[in-house]
């Protein structure tokens, strides 16, 4: 369903404070990896963190109370916040403060911009999600998964939560203790899980690795 009134893309300096995740959990391992690249450059020069961040807006939506609702780069959100950054600027999608709170989550979540399930995979209420981006929580299997593609297990794919759905996938396959104990060796496993056919029907399934294989 298209916006009856597009909002042009208007960029705005948000205290991230006061974003709104609309999903619960992160990996940490990306949030760390954002984080560390992200000290890194503006180690350099703070001219060049501030062209990083130029190209790095986040997507919000205005809801209820003028509240600025995240719908993507929960990580980088969380990693500048971890950083010690203030401000970020956003890129408003939609204006949605005259909506109830119920049918604006409705709406959110109608057009996946609502991802409200738990670090065990189970779907909680919208007054469940967290008040601040701080409050995200690891999800071991989801920090998994975005090492798995990072790995070559799957392909990037422009399906709406791609690397949650990567999670639950191995949420059935892999022990969460391996994740957490032994991290590499559940890559391992988890790379292999990635290519075989039972996960065929998710989104950037690559098939088996041929690579090293002769004629």
């Amino acid at each position: 369903m298209a916006l009856s009134h597009p909002i042009e893309p208007v960029l705005h300096a948000v205290p991230i404070k006061d974003l709104r995740p609309t999903q619960m959990t992160v990996g940490m391992h990306e949030v760390k990896r954002k984080r560390d690249a992200w000290e890194k450059l503006k180690a350099r020069a703070e001219s060049k963190g501030g062209a990083f961040l130029g190209t790095h807006m986040i997507p919000t939506v205005v809801g209820p109370d003028g509240l600025h609702w995240l719908v993507d780069h929960h990580h980088l959100a969380l990693a500048l916040h971890e950083a010690g950054e203030e401000k970020v600027l956003v890129s408003v999608i939609a204006k949605l403060q005259h909506l109830p709170k119920k049918r604006f989550f409705a709406f959110m979540d109608s057009h996946n911009w609502l991802h409200p399930y738990d670090e065990d995979g189970e779907r909680r209420d919208w007054k469940d999600l967290p008040r601040h981006v701080g409050k995200l929580v690891d999800d071991p299997y989801r920090s998994l998964a975005g090492e798995v593609r990072r790995g070559g297990g799957y392909a990037k794919s422009p399906t709406p939560y791609t690397e949650f759905l990567w999670a639950d996938y191995f949420r059935s396959r892999i022990k969460r203790g391996q994740i957490e104990g032994k991290f590499d060796k559940a890559l391992v496993k988890g790379i292999e899980l990635a290519r075989i056919p039972e996960a065929s029907y998710l989104p950037g399934y690559a098939g088996p690795d041929h690579g090293g294989e002769e004629d």
